[in-house]
């Protein structure tokens, strides 16, 4: 099933629709700042696993992500971060960076292993973010990858439902998506690692 969503003003009405399946332990794939993401709700260790699957992984082994609203939700999810990760956080977010810092006891509980970290996402698309809004708590995000060997990820939506769509409850089209993954940024030991550059320029970021 496809769900066609404004990309810059979604509808309340279908963001409420989306969550109510996310509430219920579904997996939905969703655009972002970047590309488009198999996303369920932190709450449903069910859906969490299902993502895993979906990526090929073992859950206990899978490097999964968060979506949250915005930095105040870190609190829950991640340690104390120092002064000077927070102010690269608060001047990269929300963009297309994925930060990997230290868990909070509630990591272990989510995602059935035992990983220090946990990489936190703020993208600065209106979907994803009025999607945690109305849910209330994170999203678990994880990249789709396209079938096809040649092209990394897929970011036409018409395409992702043909074949992908049967292995999820639904599919949102907010139009054509990035080919660029997030620029991921170690900040777990408090001197920032770049793990990966992706869309997420470096100038001036440190």
């Amino acid at each position: 099933m496809i769900l066609s969503i404004h990309p810059k003003d979604p509808e309340p009405r279908k963001i409420r629709s989306v969550v109510e399946k996310l509430l219920n332990g579904a997996v939905v794939i969703c655009p972002t700042d970047t590309v488009y993401a198999y996303v369920c709700s932190a709450h449903s260790a069910r859906a969490i696993e299902e993502v895993a699957r979906l990526k090929g992984i073992k859950p206990q082994k899978a490097d999964l992500s968060l979506i949250c609203q915005d930095l105040s939700q870190l609190s829950t999810y991640a340690k104390a971060i120092d002064t000077a990760s927070f102010r690269i956080m608060k001047k990269a977010l929300p963009g297309p960076y994925t930060f990997i810092v230290p868990a909070s006891n509630e990591i272990p509980k989510l995602f059935k292993n035992n990983k220090r970290t946990v990489g936190i996402r703020v993208p600065a698309h209106p979907i994803p973010l009025a999607l945690v809004k109305e849910l209330g708590h994170p999203l678990v995000v994880a990249s789709v990858h396209d079938p096809d060997k040649l092209v990394d990820y897929t970011t036409d939506p018409e395409r992702i439902e043909e074949h992908l769509g049967h292995q999820v409850e639904l599919v949102i089209d907010g139009g054509i998506g990035g080919l660029e993954a997030s620029t991921v940024i170690d900040l777990a030991n408090g001197e920032p690692v770049v793990l990966r550059e992706g869309k997420g320029t470096l100038d001036g970021l440190f």
